[in-house]
């Protein structure tokens, strides 16, 4: 796994071709090394993404951002009406930095 950190978040790219691995190797170490932070989740390599694929990291992300922390999944393969609407999912990693400001603000005001 390769990480880069911004200011707000740290994003988390495969570097392998196994997202289902990754997924189950991320419930793992998010919760040890990242619970403290925003977490962008980079997969732009997987152009074959499909709902299937997606949910793999559902109990993630929902347990993520029970945290009070941001969970953003970067892909630009999935048609937005097939995303479910507790996950976040965006096709660039500038959408994925706003979100991340975005929500900041919300938890910040307490909505």
């Amino acid at each position: 796994m390769k990480t880069s950190r911004s200011e707000k978040y740290i994003v988390l790219v495969d570097q392998h071709n196994d997202l289902v691995k990754f997924a189950h190797y991320l419930e793992r170490i998010v919760p040890l090394k990242y619970e403290e932070h925003n977490v962008v989740v980079d997969l732009l390599k997987y152009k074959d993404m499909d709902l299937s694929k997606l949910l793999v990291l559902l109990k993630l992300s929902n347990y993520h951002r029970s945290t009070k922390h941001s969970f953003v999944i970067v892909n630009d393969a999935m048609n937005i009406d097939d995303i479910p609407e507790e996950m976040i999912v965006v096709p660039t990693l500038d959408e994925a930095g706003d979100i991340v400001e975005m929500e900041e603000i919300e938890r910040d005001l307490g909505l």
